[in-house]
């Protein structure tokens, strides 16, 4: 009967351990329940069709007029909620590099005051010559307008660039080919033994009016 005894005792303190442990304290159930119990009496405002309240937790009345935001537009608060005004707001200016959004419509701050053309910049009313033959000017708009030179047709086979010049001139005066010699124009000019040429009057591209002799042994017979 010694070893029955033993055990029954090993098994009666191992129930009221596990018992004590599964009742646990009474003062933390007490605490769990009063947190339970403040959370369910939490009550939010509710203004739906009472107010309306704006992003900084004012509350305005039916009626009233307010802003809900700073960049917002104004607003009346209804029943059913703000309704606001929808204004047309002026454009803004294509070349504007600054815009604020402080009021209802976006403003323009800063606007560019210079013009870009093939990779420079220039000043308002600024006038320029991009190449020899361009005249331009940066428009008070940003834009760039350009003229360029109209050349008139050279009065000679040979005409010649010179720097910083828009149009060929004709450093030797007007001419024309005759064969493949190139004559002055406006006189006659003996090409060889037998030919004399003489250019057309104005038509400076057309070959050389040209007579020719009867010769014998290189010289004219007339």
């Amino acid at each position: 009967m010694g070893p029955l005894l033993s055990a029954a005792c090993v098994l009666l303190l191992v129930l009221r351990a596990v018992s004590a442990a599964t009742v646990g304290n009474p003062e933390d159930y007490a605490a769990d329940e009063a947190e339970r119990t403040a959370g369910e009496n939490i009550v939010f405002d509710d203004y739906r069709g009472k107010g309306c309240v704006d992003d900084s937790g004012f509350v305005y009345k039916l009626g009233e007029r307010f802003y809900p935001g700073h960049s917002n537009c104004p607003c009346v608060c209804t029943e059913d909620g703000p309704v606001c005004d929808q204004p047309e707001c002026p454009k803004l200016h294509p070349k504007c590099t600054k815009v604020e959004h402080n009021g209802c419509c976006p403003e323009c701050k800063e606007v560019k005051n210079f013009c870009e053309y093939r990779g420079k910049t220039y000043k308002i009313l600024e006038e320029f010559k991009p190449s020899p033959c361009e005249w331009c000017r940066c428009e008070p708009n940003n834009e760039v307008h350009c003229v360029v030179s109209d050349c008139a047709v050279p009065e000679c086979v040979n005409p010649v660039y010179e720097p910083e010049q828009c149009c060929p001139i004709c450093k030797n005066g007007p001419n024309c080919f005759a064969g493949t010699t190139i004559i002055p124009a406006g006189i006659e000019v003996k090409v060889d033994d037998c030919t004399i040429c003489r250019c057309h009057n104005g038509d400076w591209w057309k070959p050389a009016q040209c007579l020719r002799r009867e010769c014998l042994n290189g010289q004219s017979l007339s």
